[in-house]
């Protein structure tokens, strides 16, 4: 692609960043989507955007299939072009979305995996008065009670954290949209605990609700890895991480309620076809109630 071809990518991801205030996590992934892209036009000697077409696309996502790539990543690759070309249409760069009328092929929709409760609380049950475990208590409580993204979680501050006493915490979710959530019981006491203790760890004037070993923010990999040292030393065998507990706080509050509008606020989803996943994992529970207690559900294998 020439050099005024590549200009527009970078106005467009500048944009993104600036005005519509997409997380690095997400412009990284356009990025990357559009720098695939260009090495593939370089291969097919197509130097600027008008020159691409509907033909193109459809063979650039072609190829990626071919190589791999599952349905879910071919239609967020997708959705990347979509919405660049859409931008090119707007500047008057192009006269057309080449993009708009491709398909990725589907793929089966994998449902996330959950903890039963019994596992959970299990999970949570956390023992000693170490400064780590007081901490981790309070981390683990705090994802499983309010539905928390990683994300969400590690960037909260000591303002937020006090505010748990009143029984709701705000967090700051996808594009910066701010949410009020409900927190438990047990998640305020692990909170209130943690609270007491956190000058033992935290560095002065350090904002960061948790804080690690060095006294800074505590770092999105660090939390990982103690969700998979409680894990097992917890005796939960199955690899737990933090969005695990957000599809089990999900996928309880769902059985208990049946209240999918709720739980899309809680989770902080903006359309509510991303929640309703959630109504088949709910369904897979009512499910297996009905084959345990109907009289009649049991079946002769040979039926």
């Amino acid at each position: 692609m020439n050099e005024s071809a590549m200009k527009w990518i970078e106005s467009f991801l500048a944009k993104l960043r600036n005005e519509r205030n997409y997380s690095p996590h997400t412009l990284s992934n356009y990025s990357r989507d559009l720098q695939t892209l260009v090495v593939y036009c370089e291969q097919k000697a197509l130097t600027d955007w008008p020159l691409i077409n509907d033909d193109h696309i459809r063979l650039f996502i072609s190829s990626r299939h071919r190589q791999g790539l599952a349905g879910a990543s071919l239609q967020r690759l997708l959705s990347s072009l979509r919405s660049f070309f859409k931008y090119l249409l707007v500047e008057n760069v192009i006269e057309n979305n080449p993009a708009q009328t491709v398909q990725a092929p589907k793929s089966k929709r994998k449902l996330p995996s959950t903890l039963d409760v019994d596992s959970m609380t299990r999970l949570l049950e956390i023992q000693g008065n170490e400064i780590e475990a007081v901490r981790d208590r309070a981390i683990l409580e705090l994802f499983y009670s309010s539905g928390l993204r990683l994300s969400e979680l590690s960037s909260l501050n000591v303002l937020a954290g006090r505010d748990i006493s009143s029984g709701t915490i705000r967090v700051k979710g996808k594009g910066d949209k701010e949410r009020d959530l409900p927190v438990g019981a047990k998640a305020s006491q692990a909170m209130k605990r943690w609270l007491q203790r956190r000058s033992e760890l935290a560095n002065e004037n350090e904002p960061a609700l948790f804080v690690g070993k060095q006294g800074k923010r505590i770092h999105n990999s660090v939390i990982q890895k103690r969700l998979k040292y409680w894990a097992q030393k917890q005796g939960v065998d199955m690899n737990v991480f933090p969005h695990l507990l957000r599809h089990s706080f999900a996928s309880h509050m769902l059985e208990s309620s049946g209240d999918l509008r709720a739980v899309q606020e809680l989770l902080g989803h903006a359309d509510i076809s991303t929640t309703q996943i959630y109504t088949h994992l709910d369904f897979q529970h009512l499910a297996k109630v009905y084959d345990a207690a109907h009289p009649r559900a049991k079946r002769k294998k040979s039926e």
